[in-house]
């Protein structure tokens, strides 16, 4: 075998694996708001959230992009876990398309006057005239990732016929080694499976693998159907070590993955023979023909239908995997959560991103509802900082000894206020850092929006930490100073003005948890107005007050510095609300 026929054969694997990639991702840009709304409303129950999870797998040629989306999901609250494995059952059944596109894609024979690969050409030229188009770009990606997979699967075909692999002594006195009756064999093989696609990260390739070897005559079929149980397990291993460093639901779902497949690999193995038979029988494959009892010709048209029984085995299987275990989802839902027990990390000290994780494998598409439910946190988080300020200052006024256990409680509260302020630094830097590199990725027009909408929504949210820290600290100043307190009437007023401040934190919070069609941003400016007014007139109400020497000028300037920071986190509540909403006041 010489090096050209070894790099052939890697390229067209290669080949293979971008057009799967290439169609995935222009799917995505195409459908992926959409898709992503389909998931969120279509799983009501197990049965219809194995459906769903089935066509948008389908849809998206991509199991790992439906799970991500799904695990999203459940930590956003939309789903629970247990809807989340019947969608994962369901995405084991549609990522089985791409071995049924496998099989049409390498079955045609060099008698058929019709060439798969005549295809791939077309999808070239239609696909780089509708990018050059733009408009309808996406749909020139997906025409050129179709066209690279089947270049990438008549390319492997053709260099599989030419390789002879049925007339190689070396490689089938290699699986003549074997017994094809030992289950020592099928595990062998099962390992070899899982172990090989660990190493490639892809099914994809292994399942091409496995249909060259089987359709050439090389390999029995008992022992490529071993090879596909292992791309089942070998798959959930990749995601299940992505998932080491995600988050405790993302890591429960994948686990529930592999559960799902490891127990189908099981059961499979007490019915191998039987079952295989069975869909032998669907394809109508013979399992007794051998080149030693049939014609040449007979054999390697015998040989051409292994694709196809792959292909029925893999579908067959989870079908029937899924209709087992989707009675005991439950039972799942509780081992798995048995298993992998949330960590319990002080909210104060917890500086690590929840939903954004390096470890989980996405797409860039849906990387973006990853940074959306971040962002969310990150707003809330703001709200909670903003609350402990307007407890600073209450016990700023209680604490009238600085040794009391009052002013102990004010020192922490001060602390906490100083950490959420580094909190909030590390989410902006850490926010734009992966928003930054997500838009170095090839995204749809409207992905680019969003990306740009949510580095303007970190940036404000930041300033509004900064906001509520200055407040902070000047309460801080005034309270360890020499000044005299605040009269009452000041405190009222400064409660009164954190009360409007707090509503239009409140109105940010539900734009950021909700969908805006549904949200007033009218309401967001009123209040607004009512801050920017009520600063007006306590700023002219304070200038008559210092006059009257009701308190000192340094006490009414340390008032209206806390006055003046609570209008500008507002206006910083309302650029954080026309990003998201897309508008300008």
């Amino acid at each position: 075998m010489s090096f050209w026929v070894i790099f052939k054969l890697l390229g067209s694997l290669a080949l293979l694996m971008f057009g799967m990639k290439s169609m995935s991702e222009a799917l995505q840009k195409m459908a992926g708001p959409q898709l992503r709304h389909v998931l969120g409303a279509m799983t009501t129950n197990r049965f219809t959230g194995m459906l769903t999870g089935t066509l948008v797998t389908a849809s998206v040629q991509s199991s790992t992009a439906t799970t991500v989306m799904t695990v999203s999901f459940v930590n956003a609250g939309l789903l629970t876990l247990a809807q989340a494995i019947s969608v994962i059952m369901g995405a084991n059944i549609g990522t089985t398309l791409t071995a049924w596109i496998m099989a049409v894609g390498t079955s045609s024979s060099d008698a058929s006057p019709f060439d798969i690969s005549i295809v791939s050409y077309i999808g070239f030229f239609i696909g780089i005239v509708l990018i050059y188009m733009k408009k309808h770009r996406y749909i020139g990606d997906f025409l050129f990732g179709i066209g690279l997979l089947l270049l990438g699967l008549t390319t492997l075909k053709a260099t599989g016929m030419s390789m002879d692999l049925a007339n190689n002594e070396t490689v089938t006195s290699f699986f003549k080694s074997f017994d094809p009756d030992s289950f020592v064999t099928t595990l062998i093989f099962l390992v070899l499976g899982g172990i090989m696609t660990f190493c490639v990260q892809s099914s994809a390739a292994v399942m091409a693998i496995t249909m060259l070897l089987c359709s050439t005559g090389a390999m029995p079929i008992y022992q490529g159907i071993a090879l596909v149980l292992g791309e089942n397990i070998g798959t959930t291993v990749t995601s299940n070590l992505a998932a080491l460093s995600a988050n405790t639901q993302a890591r429960r779902a994948a686990l529930a993955h592999m559960f799902f497949n490891v127990f189908g690999v099981l059961w499979i193995l007490f019915v191998f023979r039987v079952f295989i038979d069975m869909v032998c029988g669907w394809v109508s494959y013979d399992v007794e023909m051998t080149k030693d009892n049939a014609t040449s010709s007979a054999f390697l048209a015998n040989a051409a239908k292994l694709n196809f029984v792959l292909a029925a085995f893999h579908t067959s299987f989870n079908v029937v995997n899924t209709f087992i275990l989707i009675w005991f989802i439950p039972q799942i839902e509780r081992f798995v959560c048995w298993v992998i027990k949330p960590k319990k990390v002080d909210e104060e000290e917890d500086f690590r991103l929840h939903f954004i994780t390096a470890g989980l494998l996405k797409t860039p598409e849906l990387s973006v509802l990853e940074a959306q439910k971040e962002i969310q946190s990150f707003s809330m988080r703001m709200q909670r900082m903003f609350g402990m300020v307007r407890e600073l200052l209450t016990l700023s006024s209680s604490a009238t000894n600085k040794k009391d256990s009052k002013a102990g409680d004010f020192n922490k509260l001060y602390t906490r206020i100083e950490k959420y302020e580094g909190i909030s630094d590390n989410m902006e830097l850490e926010i734009a850092k992966y928003l930054d590199s997500v838009s170095d990725a090839h995204l749809s027009d409207d992905t680019k929006a969003k990306i740009r909408a949510m580095l303007r929504e970190i940036s404000e949210l930041e300033s509004i930490g900064d906001a509520c820290f200055n407040m902070a600290r000047t309460i801080s100043r005034k309270y360890n100073g020499k000044e005299d307190h605040f009269i009452e009437k000041q405190y009222d007023h400064l409660h009164q003005m954190m009360e409007l401040t707090d509503q239009s934190l409140t109105q940010m919070n539900r734009l950021m948890a909700g969908r805006k069609e549904s949200f007033d941003v009218n309401r967001t400016f009123n209040i607004e107005n009512e801050i920017n007014n009520y600063r007006n007139q306590l700023k002219s109400q304070n200038i008559t007050d210092v006059n009257n020497h009701e308190y000192t000028y340094a006490v009414g300037t340390i008032y209206m510095d806390i006055i003046n920071e609570c209008e500008k986190l507002g206006d910083y509540v309302v650029n954080v609300v026309e990003a998201r909403m897309g508008t300008r006041k």
